[in-house]
């Protein structure tokens, strides 16, 4: 099995800053592109950041200029660091990866539970 655990994230008023991690741990082989996702009340879950493997990253146009998506592939972990946040930023966010759990197999989507980030003065 694969699990995702984030951290981070909590009450910040706007323009702060915040930082979320991610861990993948139990059993494979390689961890593929991660990413965050994020879903506010009443709105569909939306793409953040996305980090491939090789560092190639990829961003909302919401979130550009203000966020930064790193990773660690000895660590298997994926950071989210959050500046000039916005009343709009508040949703749970969510870290996701691609996960080969054997050789023979191709990569799974696997899902964290989710941390909270509210933005509010």
């Amino acid at each position: 099995q694969v699990q995702l655990v984030e951290s981070g994230g909590g009450l910040v008023q706007p323009g702060g800053s915040l930082g979320l991690s991610c861990i993948a741990s139990g059993s494979f082989v390689r961890v593929n592109d991660m990413a965050w996702y994020r879903q506010a009340p009443g709105k569909q879950r939306e793409l953040v950041a996305r980090i491939t493997r090789g560092g190639i990253t990829t961003y909302a146009d919401s979130v550009k200029g203000r966020f930064t998506i790193s990773r660690d592939n000895f660590k298997d972990t994926v950071n989210l660091r959050m500046d000039s946040l916005k009343l709009e930023d508040t949703a749970v966010y969510h870290c996701n990866a691609q996960v080969r759990q054997s050789w023979d197999a191709v990569a799974t989507d696997h899902w964290g539970q989710g941390t909270q980030v509210t933005v509010s003065s």
